[in-house]
């Protein structure tokens, strides 16, 4: 029975990339209009963890978006990706006044062997790898662990300078060297904001796979 229990309440490698996902999907938007990068009736209110996150309603907006986390999750089973950064920067003077970091940890804790025909399959057909390796933590626990994190996210604006130019945003993807990146992206370096503070957010992880989101901003004295 207790065998049982835990095969139903835990994460299969597929669904820990969707809620990866989902995560980062609610957390660029909710960033956007936090931090006014667009009109606030440019977004619509919806739920999603027990919470009102305000998603942008622009069709080019969440056709960006989705096309990087698309890409995204599918690297996530490949364990390819290493961090997304959210890029805020002045849009007149291209100066990057906000960095965004959704750091990425493959957690090795689950099952050797299923970790091991993982690293295997992933080579060839990553379907093969969603089937074979599950993680040991209940749904409802990491749920919680993110609605913690996304209600951070919103009230970052207490301490955040306020952005007072009009900007513009851009993400970038960090992965291993060896992998394959569709024809119409670039390489680009890392971006630095100068007298920049950090801020440490809450983490979360689905046993699969392990989040930190970190906030970097310009900071005038």
């Amino acid at each position: 029975m207790a065998t049982t229990q835990k095969t139903e309440n835990a994460i299969t490698l597929k669904g820990s990339a969707k809620l990866v996902t989902e995560y980062l999907s609610l957390g660029i938007n909710s960033i956007l209009f936090q931090r006014g990068i667009y009109p606030p009736e440019s977004f619509k209110s919806e739920q999603h963890f027990g919470l009102t996150i305000y998603v942008a309603t622009d069709k080019e907006i969440q056709d960006f978006i989705n096309r990087i986390l698309g890409q995204i999750k599918d690297w996530l089973l490949q364990e390819k990706v290493q961090k997304l950064s959210l890029i805020i920067s002045n849009r007149n003077t291209k100066e990057v006044l906000e960095r965004w970091d959704f750091k990425l940890q493959y957690d090795k804790s689950s099952d050797e062997n299923d970790a091991a025909s993982v690293n295997t399959a992933s080579k060839t057909d990553s379907t093969n790898a969603e089937k074979d390796k599950i993680g040991n933590k209940d749904i409802k626990v990491i749920q919680k662990e993110i609605r913690d994190v996304l209600r951070q996210i919103c009230s970052t604006v207490s301490f955040l300078p306020l952005l007072d130019a009009p900007c513009a945003f851009d993400c970038l993807i960090f992965t291993n060297f060896d992998t394959s990146v569709p024809e119409n992206w670039v390489e680009t370096e890392p971006v630095f904001i100068a007298n920049s503070q950090e801020v440490q957010l809450r983490s979360f992880s689905t046993s699969l796979h392990k989040m930190d989101t970190v906030v970097s901003y310009k900071y005038d004295e």
